[in-house]
């Protein structure tokens, strides 16, 4: 991927459910860091393709999590414990994990699974861990999570954007759904990521990319239709959480599946916040779940909703 493909960078390209991860090689006598872990569902996919990835001789000494939302951090537990890795984590949410706050994590918000880890470090925006001759800076990139880090090794202008840029658009702003204004901070991300003019973008979904300006324009102009419609925002909120968990959970009945738009915390709050439409949460989710089908998002065969 353009001059990324270095050898001392491996990605591992994964589906929606899980981020992206990034490995990267030590120098001689170094050992490794990932970049993210992805989902707690596929730790054991993430643990082979570390190991298949490490050279001779070579450990995982370090996991690096841009943000903490499930996907991204979901392998962090069985890494640490079969390498002994330690954790290093945004600054925002430490006193969260320390106390494994699952609401204030999200996690009991959203309804997603994680298994409980710790961490041993923090990256504050502006320092740099190095890799190798790589040395990668964080950057604070609020929007899709107030507490999000993009790292940009400015050497050779590669950029791990996570969920702050991708080659077509960005992450849900979770914040907003929460009934907190977050788009100003998404507009200045992308203003950021174009100050660094990085020629190579590793997003946390998709496949690396190198036309940045054509990114930065859709990000942009999605922005633009959000804020002109913050309950468009809302609904595709919804939706992509919808789709996520057809993701964990492969297949649900429809009855369960409506259920789980009665009984999900996040999904009842944006319902209350645009007024209550179709007067229940679960009359309002089987109309979202028209639409995705409409879409080809999702089917529905026999009364069982299938992630297709």
């Amino acid at each position: 991927m353009h001059h990324a493909a270095a050898q001392d960078i491996a990605i591992f390209e994964r589906g929606w459910l899980s981020s992206n991860n990034i490995l990267l090689h030590g120098g001689d006598g170094e050992n490794a860091t990932l970049i993210d872990s992805g989902h707690v569902s596929h730790a054991e996919q993430t643990l082979a393709l570390v190991r298949r990835a490490l050279r001779p001789g070579q450990t995982l000494a370090r996991i690096v999590n841009t943000h903490l939302h499930s996907d991204h951090c979901g392998g962090n537990a069985m890494l640490v414990r079969t390498f002994g890795a330690q954790v290093v984590i945004p600054p925002g949410d430490a006193a969260a994990i320390a106390a494994w706050d699952e609401d204030r994590l999200t996690y009991r918000l959203t309804q997603q699974r994680i298994d409980r880890f710790g961490f041993d470090a923090l990256l504050r925006p502006g320092e740099s861990f190095t890799v190798g001759s790589r040395s990668w800076q964080a950057h604070a990139a609020p929007g899709h999570d107030p507490h999000s880090l993009i790292f940009l090794d400015a050497r050779d202008g590669v950029l791990v954007s996570a969920d702050a840029l991708w080659e077509n658009g960005f992450g849900v702003v979770f914040p907003e759904l929460d009934g907190v204004n977050a788009f100003d901070d998404v507009a200045a991300t992308l203003d950021l990521i174009e100050s660094l003019a990085p020629q190579v973008v590793i997003p946390g979904h998709g496949a690396p990319f190198a036309d940045v300006a054509g990114a930065l324009q859709r990000a942009r102009s999605r922005l633009a239709r959000f804020r002109a419609e913050p309950a468009s925002h809302a609904r595709h909120g919804i939706k992509a959480l919808t789709k996520y968990h057809l993701l964990e959970v492969g297949s649900e009945p429809l009855p369960a599946l409506l259920r789980w738009f009665e009984t999900t915390p996040i999904v009842r709050q944006v319902w209350q916040r645009l007024r209550q439409p179709q007067g229940s949460p679960a009359a309002w989710g089987e109309r979202l779940l028209v639409e995705l089908v409409a879409g080809s998002v999702l089917e529905v065969r026999n009364g069982i909703v299938h992630n297709d």
